[in-house]
């Protein structure tokens, strides 16, 4: 069983003055493809690297399949690591690259070229195996690093941003490959990638680091429909929630300009109990429904805004609209067959700039005004103090 714990590891460099890595708990079950995602210098790699025993845990510990590995040397570890920049000897052919770990380990010929040849069918590089790396295209390389990681049997694979190297459509084709390898070998996987894309697309579970600490861990549908701060709100998503700060009266309406939020009972309750007077609401692009005018609110919605369209971003199957509340007289929310429709009125003469995801057959020009309902279900409420979600 090659499950993986973290229990409050930290890793303090030298003449920092705060960690890299602070109290990360996490468990990884055996055979999960887990992924380690955040900006540039979260410490997604100095975590990986912890696991990996190349960085050394200040505080804490880390096992590997119920085995204590914090003090342990990265070769008694059972790990493979598969790099960045592919690390591949540019003077051995492919054969001798994948098979090089096991020779050191003293592995007959016959079980290399076994075991080695088994990989390169599994990765569709049989007829590269006697070519040099210089030979290969970028995915093939990467390929050929995956290679040599499954060769070895590892408990556990760690890959560091395997990606980036290479372009938009190839990086597309080979995070699918390396999904469906993993869960035909059903190794435990730690995946880094600063990429949330990926993140969402190749991960069981996503942790979802900033500043060295652990903001949220999860599916990808749990990041995206329930994200527990406004930090994790704004990464998970493509493009980011919309996010903007009201004011919250005595009553529990949240008010930005002449943009009004019937907040409910629980959120009103949590908002008192710590004092707040302000509340973050978040919208994802997608949340927004086009109507053809403001008397037409669908029955379940939230409530419907005015948008001046600055900018449309047409991606075949979708169009993003980006553009800001209009100008002019406030929204109505007056619709009888439905409660919840005065739940939001949403002024237009807010400036707040806005991302609205539309259907590629709709057409929009730019600088034209617009009226979308919030949909049911579209609105996320965080704290303004902490960012934490109320809803």
């Amino acid at each position: 069983m090659a499950y993986v714990v973290f229990e409050n590891a930290t890793c303090i460099y030298p003449g920092a003055d705060k960690p890299s890595v602070d109290k990360f708990d996490l468990d990884i079950v055996d055979g999960e493809f887990l992924v380690l995602v955040g900006p540039s210098g979260c410490g997604k790699s100095t975590t990986l690297r912890m696991l990996a025993g190349l960085e050394q845990v200040s505080e804490g510990s880390i096992s590997i399949g119920g085995k204590d590995v914090t003090n342990t040397e990265p070769r008694d570890r059972d790990i493979a690591m598969v790099f960045q920049n592919y690390a591949l000897y540019p003077h051995m052919s492919v054969r001798d690259n994948m098979g090089f770990a096991l020779k050191m380990a003293g592995k007959t010929k016959a079980e290399i070229n076994e075991r080695v040849e088994e990989a390169a069918e599994t990765l569709g590089l049989t007829e590269f195996l006697d070519r040099k790396p210089k030979a290969l295209s970028g995915g093939q390389r990467q390929r050929v690093a995956m290679g040599r990681a499954i060769v070895r049997s590892p408990q556990v694979f760690l890959m560091d941003e395997p990606l980036s190297n290479l372009d938009a459509k190839l990086r597309v084709q080979t995070r699918t490959q390396i999904a469906a390898l993993q869960r035909k070998l059903g190794v435990t996987t730690v995946y880094v990638t600063h990429d949330q894309t990926e993140a969402l697309t190749m991960g069981d579970r996503i942790a979802v680091l900033k500043d060295g600490k652990l903001q949220q861990v999860g599916t990808p549908r749990e990041l995206y429909d329930a994200p527990r701060n406004t930090f994790v709100a704004s990464f998970i998503g493509s493009p980011a929630m919309n996010l903007s700060t009201f004011t919250v009266d005595s009553q529990g309406t949240a008010s930005n300009g002449t943009a009004h939020i019937q907040l409910p009972d629980h959120t009103r309750a949590a908002l008192q109990a710590s004092g707040e007077s302000t509340i973050v609401v978040g919208i994802r692009p997608e949340g927004f429904e086009p109507i053809s005018n403001r008397d037409q609110l669908p029955a379940d919605s939230h409530g419907v805004i005015a948008f001046t369209v600055d900018f449309t971003e047409e991606l075949g199957s979708d169009t993003y609209l980006y553009g800001h509340m209009a100008e002019g007289s406030a929204a109505s929310t007056s619709n009888p067959a439905s409660p919840a429709a005065s739940v939001v009125s949403v002024a237009t003469n807010n400036a707040a700039e806005i991302v609205m995801r539309i259907s590629a057959q709709e057409h929009v020009e730019v600088g034209e005004t617009i009226y979308a309902a919030v949909a049911a279900g579209g609105l996320h409420l965080f704290s303004s103090s902490n960012g934490e979600r109320l809803n």
